[in-house]
């Protein structure tokens, strides 16, 4: 949370090598798309009570990145982004999407601050925290792009225990496709709340329902989190998305301090 008196630990204050801004709390790179998100969308500013900054992927889109076949001409692009929000003065980067984890090897490598290109990086921690003979539900954007790349550069050992649903493959959650799908989505990309969070609740309670052992569920895609709490009041099981990912990045580059008497 923000809060309104100084931090009084902030007596002297030195530049960062490199940084011309200050006071940045997570970068985030968004997808060069036009499409808009409800609060609680990670690309939609409204959701945060900390500070972030957008740097947009310049030829980078949903089709690119997601459902193209060749992934590398996202490469550079996408380094070019994270490498302005790390001179900007962000304390981590993370990305929109969650198919951005078939890069998170490369731009770790790329930058000095801790990068979270993925909510899948919650996966292997779902995974211990629950029985061995659960399995995690994996309730993603579209289980049609999901490739083995993505599952590793999260950690995720293959063929363990988790399973995993699409949103829109098959036709299913009209209203995501209304503002994410080329040749579906109208002009320009429009959805209403109530329609797009009972199809996203219905699809994932029917996920939890195939798998009576569901220990867990983790939510791929930056669009989920505004009906996440809808969804676990059905399933009352953990439930980890894109907000507590950034939740938790903020709080470890930011510690907060504690207040009050012994």
């Amino acid at each position: 949370m923000k809060t309104q008196n100084r931090d009084l630990g902030h007596n002297l204050i030195k530049a960062r090598k490199n940084h011309s801004c200050y006071g940045m709390g997570l970068g985030i790179i968004i997808l060069d798309d036009v499409y808009p998100g409800f609060p609680g969308d990670v690309r939609n500013a409204c959701t945060y009570p900390y500070n972030v900054q957008f740097e947009i992927v310049q030829d980078v889109d949903i089709q690119t990145l997601v459902f193209a076949e060749e992934k590398s001409p996202c490469l550079e692009p996408i380094i070019r982004a994270a490498k302005n929000l790390e001179k900007k003065g962000c304390r981590a980067i993370s990305a929109e999407c969650g198919y951005f984890a078939y890069f998170q090897s490369e731009i770790s490598e790329t930058v000095d601050i801790p990068v979270l290109m993925s909510s899948l990086l919650q996966v292997p921690l779902a995974q211990q925290i629950i029985s061995p003979k659960k399995v995690v539900g994996l309730y993603v954007g579209a289980e049609s792009a999901l490739r083995d790349e993505h599952l590793i550069e999260m950690g995720i050992k293959l063929n363990s225990n988790y399973v995993v649903t699409g949103a829109t493959d098959g036709g299913k959650c009209q209203e995501f496709q209304n503002l994410w799908i080329d040749g579906i989505r109208p002009n320009p990309p429009q959805a209403y709340y109530d329609k797009a969070e009972k199809e996203f609740v219905e699809l994932g309670v029917d996920f939890f329902r195939q798998h009576p052992n569901m220990g867990a569920m983790v939510l791929e895609c930056t669009g989920f989190p505004p009906f996440a709490r809808a969804l676990q009041r059905e399933i009352n099981i953990p439930l980890f998305s894109y907000s507590t990912l950034l939740d938790y990045a903020y709080s470890v580059v930011v510690h907060r301090d504690f207040y009050g008497h012994v």
